[in-house]
């Protein structure tokens, strides 16, 4: 579906480099960058190749973004080029910078905010009609991009999407519901997701598009923090009947079928989608939980959908020396009140599972460890698959997505840095290998 752009450097820049003569004089082809495909969705890996370079010399890939705040986002990583003058990503092994080994995808899931930024930020797509556009760029020796001393060989820039073409993106505001649809491309009918994130609130879009992208109708849903929502925008303000009426909207509609819709959720909406498979009279056909909780830290709202106490997020917050916020002590199971607890026992579909081991943002092994004993005697351990990831943190994304080990999350009337653990290599790769087993979850339990 993508072509291949190749982009060549210009070795005029070179010119007071002392080595810069032995570049050009010495090879007639001037270097070349190749990203393929280099427009592609966010979760598909890319090859990236530097060729017509002098032979066994020290060359440095740095890839650089804006997201749509402003900010400059950059990694960059020092190979050294084979006995052709070649470098090529996906095989050989980064010596130094924002990552080690062999790392096909490190120049995406390395990038961080550029020295002298604005730190404490998490990269996260607001507008999933337009791409993420990544300049790459090579350059001589081992160096560091931020440092200016370097000029380019050769760039390219790649697109990265999470919305394919042909997918539809529709607005829910309906029967109280606040959502965004997304659907396949073709009439239908798709199999169905109802997506759940964290209690940050507001409205996140692109994993519900990059699920279209992949043949889902797709609902995600905000329960907190909009603007369209009851209450005060701070507060939990919903109850049970909101995510039925969202359950069945999703039904409801000509291009999903309605018998075969799934839910996912993480952190907190983790905690809903257990709830909604286990207490809200709807059955769907499967539920995937991403480092999240067996219950809620607070009273859940009345059926009415206002909570008499309201939350905010304030009760449950922990703070370490550095002043930083650390969640996973109050979501202990052992800390749980019984009535907050979710009625697992009364899960009737297949659930999947995913924990981070790392996660400093809930106490993710110890809910999974919960979740399967209360499975096991029930005598419906044959409906759970749970995966592990020792290096993971909380903030489990689909993959290429840039691991945020802290970040400034709003509790009102302040910003606090949450810690949500994580190492980045490890990190990354849990994202990717869930990632392939969520889908291939959702093709058995959907699809077949």
């Amino acid at each position: 579906m993508i072509s291949l752009l190749m982009v060549r450097g210009n070795l005029g820049r070179f010119q007071h480099a002392v080595g810069a003569v032995r570049w050009q004089s010495s090879r007639k082809q001037a270097p070349v960058l190749t990203a393929a495909p280099v427009r592609a969705l966010i979760d598909e890996q890319i090859s990236i190749k530097g060729r017509f370079l002098p032979p066994h010399s020290p060359v440095t890939v740095c890839a650089r973004m804006h997201c749509e705040d402003g900010d400059l986002w950059e990694a960059f990583a020092h190979y050294n080029t084979n006995a052709g003058g070649a470098v090529n990503l996906t095989t050989d092994h980064s010596l130094g910078g924002s990552y080690l080994g062999c790392e096909p995808m490190g120049l995406f899931w390395g990038l961080q905010p550029a020295p002298g930024g604005r730190q404490g930020s998490r990269l996260r797509k607001k507008d999933v009609e337009t791409p993420y556009q990544v300049h790459i760029s090579l350059m001589e020796g081992h160096v560091s991009p931020s440092d200016g001393k370097s000029s380019e060989l050769a760039v390219v820039t790649t697109e990265r999407w999470y919305m394919a073409p042909g997918v539809r993106r529709i607005e829910i505001r309906q029967n109280g519901v606040i959502g965004t649809l997304f659907l396949p491309p073709g009439p239908g009918p798709f199999p169905g997701l109802l997506d759940m994130w964290g209690m940050g609130g507001g409205l996140l879009e692109y994993r519900a598009a990059l699920f279209a992208s992949r043949g889902y109708a797709c609902l995600t849903l905000s329960y907190k923090g909009h603007k369209d929502l009851p209450g005060p925008p701070d507060q939990f303000n919903v109850g049970d009947s909101y995510f039925r009426s969202a359950f069945q909207l999703l039904q409801d509609r000509d291009e999903v079928d309605a018998d075969r819709i799934g839910i996912i959720g993480i952190s907190y909406g983790g905690y809903l989608s257990l709830r909604i498979a286990t207490q809200c009279g709807v059955n769907p056909s499967c539920v995937v939980f991403i480092n999240g909780t067996v219950a809620s830290p607070f009273p859940f709202p009345e059926e009415d959908g206002f909570s008499k106490l309201g939350y905010s997020g304030d009760q449950t917050c922990h703070f370490n020396d550095q002043g930083q916020v650390v969640f996973r002590e109050s979501t202990f199971p052992a800390h749980v009140v019984p009535e907050h607890r979710v009625k697992l026992e009364n899960l009737a579909c297949p659930l999947m599972v995913i924990v981070g081991e790392d996660d400093l943002g809930t106490a993710s092994c110890e809910n999974a460890d919960m979740i399967e004993e209360i499975l096991k005697s029930a005598g419906k351990s044959h409906l759970l698959s749970r995966f592990s990831y020792p290096d993971a943190g909380h903030l489990i994304e689909p993959p290429y997505a840039p691991h945020t080990r802290a970040s400034y999350f709003s509790i009102k009337p302040q910003k606090v840095m949450i810690l949500w653990g994580g190492q980045p290599a490890g990190h990354a790769a849990a994202q990717e290998d869930s990632w392939k087993k969520m889908l291939d979850f959702l093709e058995t339990n959907l699809r077949r």
